[in-house]
């Protein structure tokens, strides 16, 4: 169970940092919505490594 949640949780860190290269790929990109998609991802990370260790 505990490997099934760490998959999820990189499927959804590997999706921020898509949604993150397509707005940095913008002419202006929005830069309050890159921070909030950072924060997430790293706390995706955080999380990760939590249930890793």
């Amino acid at each position: 169970m505990e490997q099934a949640h760490v998959n999820a949780l990189a499927s959804k860190h590997a999706s921020l940092q898509s949604q993150i290269d397509a707005e940095e790929r913008r002419p202006h990109p929005d830069d309050v919505l890159l921070h909030q998609l950072k924060k997430e991802k790293l706390r995706l990370k955080d999380e990760m490594l939590g249930l890793v260790h």
